[in-house]
């Protein structure tokens, strides 16, 4: 209801509205514009149509629009004051409008909508207050309303373009493909003759799924364009070639290969991008059969480009290989390519994968060599890919060790002629090996050989860093990543590795020292990063607040990225019309498709999962507001230091108060600060002060979810918060998922074992309905048995060499009633030979923190599981990972001192020591 004098009832998809003369109503939606009997309506429910202006106001009221689109905001409220001013158009409803659009594009939201709805009130039936409300919800993204605003514009003006066109838009951004299509279909009505207007309903049509008729689409307009002439006066230009090559796309999407083949023939002349022609004609061949054509094309293409992998694997396609095919046939193609294209690595790196024994040694040893020798630093990258088989690994050992061998014996030999960069490289790629193979203290040897050789080469400490972070100490991997970043301060790139380096270390201020040095001096480098939506450092600041406990600051920086993403979407709307009318079509459907899928990115998930991780937290162990902080403070002091205390901050607010003062009447500031959206919560202490932490971890579980379904972290992640919520089916549900993505990781094991152990709690309380769905889906989750503790066991002994898959048995299990399981565990965890153990390296996802095996050691010793202990300190040193060799350029001494997660406090779990049965969640390193 807008006023006692008219009366509108919205709906999704109806609008009823009262007439002012007859005594019934209009449906909208009806077929025919009869009248419907209905009851009389009151005169204070009949909407007020406003008086048309006179030929004067209407030339002002078109100069408001010419001043709006102009964007003089200003001269168009003036033009509109001029209107209102005069008593009998003071209620004028489009001039009412008017100044509501125009004051929202001042930043005056509330103004901006009292004057709307005002205007709306005093004429329900002018499609420009309809249209203006809509582009006031459009405004602030309220998508919705804005969509049945525009509809209830055009119950009134049902041809107008301009509406039907930002109707479309909208319709395709909130991806309402019903309703774009009948947009679409009604816009080609009216304008026949506007390319756009076929274009957009073809696309309506392949966003529908009826591909078909979207080929007739472009089929018809084809031919009126020829009866036309008008093709003829353009000529075959590039927008041709992509309507032809987009047609394509719709019949192979179609499965129309054949007759793909045919209209790309036909149109061969049409069409410029020859290259994406080649690309589909060949895809193209192989379905229909015809491998020699495609065999060609293939060729052809990677004579063009030998660095493409699809040409390679389309060729072997065409020729019949697979992985049972003798690999001297195979091997002929790229030997072939390799010869002919001498500087291509591809044709060189892909044999390496299918290759076995002597041949590969062979192949390797060609491909490795010159390139080290050359000093290519990413030589190591290209074969890192190998070390996933172990029967390549040790051939790859072999040859390393040769290498090292013959470097060192040329060195010593007096008449060696051979550059000493053949010795650095050498050692560099020796150094990445052993790190590869988890031996980190040959690797820490021989990096250090290099820098001794040549203390000056940038990629020498990158390694060293590298190694000594997969060792776990990422306080001495900062120093030498820092370390390098100063040997070359214009490069960009060991920056950025620099101050994630410093983040993870926990140096927060000098790793926003660092990177400011590649923002502009003028602005906040902080605040210019958001701007830059580097979420990169966003992710990694906000995991380096968790760990010092300031985890509003990390939810800052969470939100942040989910804002980045929110406003990529955003972006997508101005590409809804830039490219239909540049004819990129087959960019904008995977656009369309890519935005879909947008929030499954890594960025996203990666901040999603430590957002979710964060508000658990939360959820768990609540922070302290400062009032209730500082009520805590003055009720510990005596009587005498609370008077004292309480002295001293009235006077500081008496100060504060009166700075504040002097600021507004001194402080001018300029128009673009004054412009500026002030942030009220810098610090996120409003995120972590939040009520309810799980409605807003849900919120970042939802895409995951959705967009990312085959990530068991996601779905551990829901089993979190649902079991802190007690909805047993949604419990159940990720455990299945969790199993389903990935059986044997260790926290979905965790989380398989306390679902029965919840359960075990509910049962009695359950509804017999779910009690029997919960109970059918155990007997297919635990198929031998519901023996939680047998299934451990099966667990232990099946992942005996891992220490995550061993924590995470110690955890669901009671560890002082299993000994023998915690010794186990410890084993593993001071074994010396670190390359015996799986998940001894921190990038291990749920990797147990050295603290809780302090705190099972202590268990084992009778402390009951307090740090505190004769031999615990002992123990600080049996933890390392690995015996790792100093950093220091010239010093090779062991390191005596504990990695660096010992050195700051476990922030990872719910409440520091106690067996709570989270510990993975996230590693404590």
């Amino acid at each position: 209801t807008f006023s006692a004098r008219g009366f509108c009832l919205l709906d999704t998809s109806r609008v009823c509205v009262w007439l002012p003369r007859r005594l019934g109503h209009h449906s909208a939606n009806s077929s025919s514009n009869k009248r419907v009997a209905g009851c009389p309506v009151p005169d204070y429910l009949r909407p007020a149509m406003g008086p048309p202006l006179p030929s004067r106001e209407a030339a002002i009221f078109k100069r408001i629009l010419k001043f709006y689109e102009l964007k003089q905001y200003k001269n168009g409220l003036k033009a509109a004051k001029l209107i209102l001013d005069k008593k009998e158009f003071a209620e004028h409803g489009e001039t009412l409008a008017m100044k509501g659009l125009t004051l929202n594009c001042l930043d005056r939201k509330e103004e901006a909508y009292d004057y709307v709805r005002r205007g709306l009130r005093n004429d329900l039936k002018s499609h420009v207050c309809w249209h203006v409300y809509g582009l006031l919800y459009r405004s602030d993204k309220n998508y919705p309303e804005a969509i049945k605003c525009y509809r209830n514009a055009l119950k009134f003006d049902p041809e107008n373009l301009q509406i039907l066109r930002d109707l479309s838009l909208l319709q395709v951004q909130t991806r309402d493909v019903e309703g774009y299509l009948a947009t679409r279909n009604t816009l080609l009505q009216i304008r026949p003759q506007q390319r756009v207007s076929w274009l957009g309903y073809s696309i309506a049509l392949q966003l529908s799924g009826q591909l078909n008729r979207a080929i007739d689409v472009i089929t018809a307009y084809e031919k009126a364009q020829e009866s036309s002439g008008n093709e003829k006066k353009r000529g075959y230009d590039y927008e041709t070639s992509e309507l032809m090559l987009f047609k394509a796309t719709l019949m192979i999407e179609n499965k129309q290969a054949q007759e793909a083949l045919e209209f790309l023939a036909e149109n061969d002349k049409r069409i410029h991008d020859r290259l994406s022609l080649k690309e589909m004609r060949a895809q193209l061949y192989i379905e229909v059969g015809q491998l020699d054509k495609a065999e060609e094309l293939y060729r052809g293409m990677m004579d063009e480009n030998p660095e493409d992998r699809r040409y390679y694997e389309g060729l072997e396609t065409c020729l019949g290989f697979n992985d049972s095919t003798p690999q001297e046939k195979r091997l002929e193609i790229y030997t072939d390519m390799a010869t002919r294209h001498s500087r291509a690595h591809t044709p060189k790196r892909i044999p390496l994968v299918f290759t076995k024994g002597e041949t590969f040694e062979q192949l390797l040893a060609a491909y490795i060599k010159p390139n080290m020798l050359k000093g290519v630093t990413p030589i190591f990258r290209n074969v890192a890919h190998l070390y996933q088989y172990p029967e390549k690994v040790a051939v790859l050992d072999k040859l390393t060790k040769e290498y090292v061998a013959e470097v060192e014996a040329q060195r010593e030999a007096s008449g060696d002629k051979s550059p000493p960069s053949h010795y650095v490289w050498t050692l560099l790629f020796a150094a990445q090996h052993y790190d590869k193979l988890g031996n980190h203290v040959l690797a820490l040897e021989t990096i250090n050989k290099a820098i001794d050789h040549t203390p000056t080469v940038l990629e020498l400490y990158m390694a060293k860093a590298k190694i000594y972070k997969h060792a776990g100490n990422v306080h001495e991997a900062a120093h030498w990543l820092d370390y390098a970043r100063e040997l070359d301060t214009a490069d960009r790139f060991i920056n950025s590795k620099a101050v994630k380096y410093l983040l993870r270390a926990g140096n927060i201020k000098r790793a926003e020292e660092n990177v400011a040095m590649f923002t502009r001096e003028t602005a906040d480098a902080i605040q210019q990063l958001t701007d830059m939506q580097c979420m990169w450092f966003e992710t990694e600041e906000g995991l380096a607040f968790n760990r010092v406990g300031e985890r509003g600051k990390a939810l800052k920086k969470f939100h942040a990225v989910d804002k980045h993403f929110a406003q990529m979407m955003e972006d997508e709307f101005d590409f809804h019309t830039y490219c239909l009318r540049k004819m990129t079509l087959r960019s904008y459907t995977r656009l369309i498709r890519m935005e879909d899928k947008l929030r499954g990115h890594r960025f996203y998930v990666k901040a999603a999962l430590n957002a979710i991780e964060t508000y658990v937290g939360l959820h768990d162990n609540p922070v302290k507001s400062k009032q209730e902080k500082e009520a805590d403070k003055v009720a510990a002091m005596s009587p005498a230091e609370r008077k004292k205390y309480l002295r001293k901050q009235k006077k500081a607010e008496l100060k504060a108060e009166q700075a504040k003062k002097e600021e507004k009447t001194t402080a001018k500031k300029s128009k673009a600060d004054a412009a500026k959206k002030v942030d009220t919560d810098p610090d996120g202490e409003q995120l972590a002060l939040t009520k309810t932490p799980l409605d807003e971890a849900v919120k970042f579980l939802k895409p995951l979810q959705s967009l990312s379904p085959e990530l068991a972290e996601g779905h551990h992640a829901a089993y979190e918060i649902y079991e802190r919520k007690r909805r047993i089916l949604l419990m159940l549900q990720s455990v299945k998922r969790a199993c389903k993505c990935n059986a044997q990781h260790p926290k979905t094991h965790a989380i398989k074992l306390r679902f029965v152990g919840c359960y075990a709690e509910m049962a009695d309380k359950l509804n017999p309905v779910v009690k029997q769905v919960v109970d059918t889906e155990l007997e297919k989750l635990f198929p031998g048995g519901l023996d939680a503790a047998a299934c451990n066991e099966t667990f232990v002994k099946a992942n005996a060499a891992s220490l995550p898959h061993v924590a995470a048995a110690v955890e669901v299990a009671n560890a002082k009633a299993h000994p023998a399981l915690v010794k186990k565990l410890l084993a593993l965890a001071s074994a010396k030979d670190a390359t015996a153990v799986q998940g001894r390296s921190i990038k291990v996802s749920g990797q147990v923190g050295k603290k809780r095996l302090l705190f099972y050691a202590d268990l084992l010793s009778g402390g009951g599981g307090v740090l505190v202990g004769g031999w615990v300190g002992v123990l600080v040193f049996v933890f390392l990972f690995a015996t790792v060799t100093c950093g220091r350029a010239r010093n090779k001494a062991i390191i005596e001192k504990a990695p660096s997660s010992l050195q700051r406090p476990a922030l990872r779990s719910c409440n520091g020591l106690t067996n709570c049965g989270c510990l993975l969640r996230k590693p404590t390193l």
